[in-house]
């Protein structure tokens, strides 16, 4: 991972003013993360068309574009009234977007395709990517003896049993030449994750970056230099993190609510890495003070300033996008990993059409 550079410092300086300031504005806007929805910052009018999104987990600083296009009326310009409410992982947002719950929603595509060949009839695509990059990681102790992903073997490995870069552990062991079945998992709940790292029962943790790390870092006295962190996109699975997902049925009835809702994203986001200090100042405005951790959000924003928004890719093809090839490689062995029946088409997990212009994507 990357040495901590005068980002954080910066981040933490601008989110800890923000703080302060709305202590003394009750009416500020504020996040329940836990069962209420929070209001789009743009006013509400007859003339603007309600969108319910929901987030794939708490409402956290990586969330800074939806809060920027709320903030600065980026959804209102579009002619949307949008409201969300935190989720409960990939899984659970994917399933609810599909009921209906939701219009659009956040979570992982490669997840998606497993829930389109289980649910043929409810059929959701990606229409915009927000991590270029995915979180997914294995993090050893520094001075452990699994020092790179080809020496894990034997490792005893802690994760849920549904966790993503768990379960896609043997196609990254075929990629760096390891035993997939000599390490062996420990069933743990999420929140006890990082803790069983952290008090050595442990060898490793499966994990999303910015989920782990920043509690490893920030809660548990583990700083970056005595970790490994294992990105499996710099091992071989050169994978997409999060993106806008649909279901099809939603898609063909309302193209130009979701082409408004992807392009109002798409510039905050563009504004989040044009000034993440100003971004993180910005959720923080919408963060519940209470369960809001300054220092773990600064950092967590950081890991996605320098690993997960952007690529090489993306001063290319712009954010958003995807390049049609690396998508279909990942794909493959995504089916691989999650071991589907067939292997979704690139079109069937994708559809760009929604995007703006590629000049309007280019950070």
């Amino acid at each position: 991972m990357t040495p901590f550079r005068p980002l954080l410092g910066s981040l933490l300086l601008a989110a800890s003013l923000t703080l302060a300031a709305c202590a003394g504005t009750p009416e500020a806007t504020t996040t329940d993360t836990a069962e209420t929805t929070t209001e789009a910052a743009a006013p509400s009018t007859e003339d603007l068309t309600p969108v319910k999104f929901t987030l794939s987990w708490l409402f956290q600083g990586v969330d800074a574009p939806l809060a920027i296009a709320l903030e600065k009326g980026y959804f209102a310009e579009e002619g949307l009234d949008v409201t969300f409410e935190r989720g409960f992982g990939s899984a659970d947002s994917i399933t609810k977007v599909a009921a209906g719950q939701y219009d659009i929603g956040e979570g992982d595509m490669y997840s998606m395709m497993e829930f389109n060949e289980k649910n043929p009839d409810q059929q959701l695509v990606a229409v915009a990517i927000k991590f270029n990059r995915s979180p997914f990681v294995i993090v050893t102790k520094a001075d452990s003896e699994f020092s790179e992903p080809a020496k894990l073997g034997g490792a005893n490995l802690a994760a849920p049993a549904g966790d993503g870069p768990r379960r896609l552990w043997p196609v990254l062991a075929k990629e760096v030449g390891a035993e997939a079945d000599s390490v062996t998992w420990t069933n743990v709940e999420p929140q006890l994750r990082e803790s069983m790292l952290a008090q050595n029962n442990a060898d490793g943790i499966s994990c999303f970056s910015i989920s782990c790390l920043p509690v490893l870092n920030q809660k548990l006295g583990l700083p970056q230099e005595d970790l490994n962190v294992f990105y499996y996109n710099d091992h071989g699975l050169d994978l997409y993190g999060n993106a806008l997902i649909v279901r099809k049925e939603f898609l063909e009835a309302n193209p130009e609510v979701v082409r408004g809702f992807v392009a109002a994203y798409i510039k905050g986001l563009k504004d989040t890495l044009a000034d993440p200090e100003a971004a993180l100042a910005v959720v923080t405005e919408y963060a519940d003070d209470e369960l809001f951790d300054t220092t773990i959000e600064a950092e967590r924003m950081q890991i996605a300033i320098e690993r997960l928004f952007t690529g090489p890719e993306t001063a290319t093809i712009g954010l958003g996008g995807v390049d049609p090839e690396r998508l279909e490689a990942t794909i493959a062995q995504v089916t691989e990993g999650f071991g589907l029946t067939t292997t979704p088409s690139v079109e069937a997990v994708f559809d760009p059409s929604f995007l703006p212009p590629q000049a309007d994507r280019m950070p």
